[in-house]
């Protein structure tokens, strides 16, 4: 292995879309990162960038994550390397969750909610349908780095029934819409978290991950 090449960990705790994300770094990636699926906290203390996937119920992932003994290496990566979150992997990255009732990582002030059930209509007053899943228009907030090449309205792919409520406007970088806005990307120093698939979002997604390959820290 290369000393010369980044090496990017994706943490495999048994609860995320393992496959998929791998396979779609491995190809954005073009030789220019080492890209390893990894359940050591060993590899992935020593990862230049770690990408925290998660896919199911909240209360399941914390429980594996807990059981796996990565807990701490993630917390660990979140604190002074670029971190992805993906998914549950991001809403897992906020102080609670309506999901379970379950408190969270906390590495943002905010909660992850439900779409509130009376609000579930289409402006033509069709019922729209919880899992909110498909393609949906992401709105630039704020500029971002891993945003780089991809365009405002671009669609993202979306399997959720909770979504992150932020304490705070300041950190949303990304919103969409089912049917009110909510914010789908938040991101602080080197942690970026999105709520949709990128590795199932075509071009636009392969983009973002791309970006975060070669993201560098200005701070």
């Amino acid at each position: 292995m290369s000393a010369s090449k980044p090496l990017i960990a994706i943490v495999d705790y048994g609860m995320g879309n393992l496959h998929s994300v791998t396979k779609a770094f491995e190809l954005v990636a073009e030789q220019q990162a080492h890209i390893v699926l990894t359940a050591d906290p060993a590899v992935v203390a020593s990862a230049d960038k770690v990408v925290f996937p998660g896919q199911g119920a909240m209360p399941d992932c914390l429980r594996e994550l807990n059981a796996s003994g990565l807990k701490q290496a993630v917390l660990d990566a979140a604190a002074s390397r670029p971190f992805l979150g993906i998914c549950v992997g991001a809403q897992l990255l906020f102080e609670h969750s309506e999901e379970g009732d379950m408190d969270c990582l906390a590495l943002f002030k905010g909660r992850v909610v439900k779409f509130k059930p009376e609000n579930m209509h289409d402006a033509q007053g069709q019922k729209l349908k919880v899992p909110h899943m498909g393609w949906n228009e992401m709105f630039i907030r704020r500029e971002h780095p891993l945003w780089h090449g991809i365009n405002d309205g671009e669609r993202f792919y979306f399997v959720h029934s909770y979504h992150f409520a932020p304490t705070t406007d300041a950190e949303t970088v990304i919103e969409s819409a089912y049917p009110d806005r909510f914010a789908v990307c938040v991101a602080r120093d080197n942690i970026f978290a999105i709520q949709c698939h990128p590795e199932k979002s075509h071009s636009a997604g392969l983009q973002l991950l791309k970006n975060f390959v070669n993201w560098k820290l200005s701070f």
